[in-house]
């Protein structure tokens, strides 16, 4: 049996929040490697809500490059 789903797409919750005036950019560190630039418009009317966005990465992408490094998220744990 099939079953259909009417939904308004619109409304639909995408993967991800769709920030504001938050750019991404691909460009090349000073020694070739790729990095990745997250900017925002400081006049933007959802600057709160871009800059909350762009910490939110930071920390995400820090905590697992901490994981694959160290082998836990929150870094090295302090000696007892």
């Amino acid at each position: 049996m099939v079953n259909v789903v009417v939904a308004d797409l619109k409304r639909t919750k995408t993967r991800g929040k769709k920030s504001g005036s938050v750019r991404v950019k691909h460009m090349r560190s000073s020694d070739g490697k790729p990095v990745r630039v997250l900017s925002l418009d400081a006049n933007s009317a959802t600057f709160i809500d871009d800059l909350t966005t762009v910490f939110e990465r930071n920390v995400a992408r820090a905590r697992r490059e901490n994981k694959r490094l160290l082998g836990s998220a929150d870094g090295r744990r302090a000696k007892k």
